[in-house]
């Protein structure tokens, strides 16, 4: 998407000024289908910096996500120029992946489409 939707930079806008992870999203970027909770950049950060910090090989990068958050925008300040997302899966085929889900950083102006609400599956 050339300009980023006005309404999903609201969402986002919502999310980082209140600080909830209550919203789920489901985007289409470069034809991925990527479901999940938004979460502010700050909550974000701090959770991949715990994952990096508890691995040998990756513990060293941990302190670049510990840095000041670049788009967590107060009421009055820039909008985000990304989505954050928390217990995210990537829908392929039927399944989901990570199964567990994973965090992903996403660029609004990134998005083709998107729709509010996660999906999951279930066995029929």
């Amino acid at each position: 998407m050339s300009t980023p939707d006005a309404l999903l930079v609201e969402i986002a806008t919502t999310v980082e000024a209140e600080q909830t992870n209550q919203m789920p999203l489901t985007v289409l970027v470069h034809g991925a289908v990527i479901t999940g909770r938004l979460v502010p950049e700050g909550v974000w950060r701090e959770h991949v910096a715990e994952l990096l910090r508890d691995s040998e090989r990756l513990g060293p990068f941990a302190g670049i996500f510990k840095g000041p958050a670049d788009n967590a925008p107060s009421r009055t300040a820039e909008a985000p120029s990304h989505l954050h997302f928390h217990l995210a899966r990537i829908l392929q085929g039927h399944v989901g992946i990570p199964e567990t889900g994973g965090m992903y950083r996403i660029a609004i102006k990134d998005v083709s489409a998107w729709t509010a609400g996660d999906f999951s599956y279930v066995d029929l």
